[in-house]
């Protein structure tokens, strides 16, 4: 099987690197924080343009903490899209708040900004813009609509590192950004990760006691807090692979590209636009597959030795966490949880098995097309 996402050929190509710096980690000791940490905080914080990089354990965390640190508090409203993995409305609730699902735009995935407009209530204290699959949301829109309220913005940039809208990178917008280094992201290290960035100096001393069991001077907890620490070794890690992140990104780029011109003519598909003007990171290829045809289309290629995923397919509103919730009218979001397919998308990929891909698709199409 190709796979959806392979680490290795990117593992193989720094292993001399990750050796020294892991096996650097192992010589002082400092497991947790220390140098290797605030080495790497600050380099991120170098590359998406921001003061603060907040490391913590998972990008989950970053979400929670995150919304903490701005001062969203029970009884606030916080406008998100249900179109997303489970953390980000996870998180709202997690901190005694209410998610407020609006509907998605179709062409984009992202939050559709006029309805963003016409779910505030006096109740609302922030929104969570959602950079799905590595495409910055409307953010022009969003950060217009916020002003114009007096909202917070915090940027849910787990799938979109190295992402930018309007020039400037995903995560350095909104009063914070939050960042998973899950494995098979943009930037992944080898195990959870996450990290908080933010220009706000109140918002990173406050994350920096969150993260650290509300405590910014050992055994002087002034809060409760989390035990969300980030690994010494993941850190030294993912600075390893920082720099070769955009090299990386300009491969995912190539390879979507390549995939809409085999699949852009292919009837009742649709395959995902490049924005211009954005910079689009393709942490996911996702295609749509119309008339019903999406899983039929997913198990012929699948029989044919490709991976597929399908992310999601259910959206947040729909689980059974939320089924007492009310919510608008979520059309979008849900006719396209019935359409999404997702292909293998990762910068270690062959020429070899990128033409496979197509080839496969292709072929798989043609099948289900002389079938019908």
């Amino acid at each position: 099987m190709i796979p959806l996402y392979d680490p290795r050929p990117e593992i193989v190509e720094l292993r001399a690197q990750l050796d020294a710096r892991i096996a650097g980690v192992l010589d002082t000791g400092a497991f947790i924080l220390g140098p290797e940490v605030e080495t790497f905080e600050q380099n991120i914080a170098s590359f998406i343009g921001v003061d603060h990089g907040i490391g913590v354990n998972s990008g989950t965390d970053a979400l929670i903490i995150a919304l903490r640190a701005i001062g969203v508090q029970p009884g606030d409203e916080v406008i998100t899209s249900s179109f997303t993995f489970f953390a980000t409305g996870e998180a709202i609730d997690v901190v005694g708040a209410t998610p407020v699902f609006v509907d998605i735009d179709a062409a984009t995935m992202n939050l559709n900004p006029d309805l963003v407009r016409a779910a505030i209530t006096p109740q609302t204290k922030a929104i969570i813009p959602v950079h799905l699959f590595g495409r910055p949301a409307d953010m022009t829109a969003i950060m217009t609509i916020a002003e114009a309220n007096n909202l917070l913005v915090l940027e849910d940039c787990a799938q979109s590192f190295g992402g930018a809208a309007e020039g400037r990178q995903t995560g350095s917008m909104g009063i914070a950004g939050a960042f998973s280094f899950f494995p098979s992201k943009n930037l992944g290290g080898f195990g959870d990760g996450g990290i908080i960035t933010t220009n706000d100096e109140e918002v990173a001393t406050e994350a920096r006691r969150l993260r650290n069991h509300g405590s910014l001077i050992r055994y002087q907890n002034e809060t409760f807090g989390y035990n969300s620490r980030l690994d010494s070794i993941q850190a030294a890690i993912l600075d390893v692979k920082l720099p070769t992140v955009q090299a990386n990104n300009e491969r995912r780029r190539h390879i979507a590209a390549s995939y809409n011109d085999a699949f852009g003519d292919l009837p009742g598909v649709i395959v995902p636009s490049i924005p211009e003007r954005d910079r689009h990171v393709f942490h996911q290829y996702t295609l749509r597959v119309l008339d019903g045809e999406r899983d039929n289309f997913a198990s012929a290629i699948q029989e044919r030795g490709v991976s597929t995923a399908v992310y999601y397919p259910t959206p947040l509103h729909q689980l059974p966490v939320y089924a007492n919730r009310m919510h608008g009218q979520l059309t979008v979001t849900e006719q396209l949880a019935t359409e999404v397919l997702s292909l293998p998308m990762f910068p270690g990929m062959t020429t070899h098995q990128l033409e496979t891909v197509i080839e496969t698709v292709i072929e798989s199409f043609s099948h289900l097309k002389s079938a019908a």
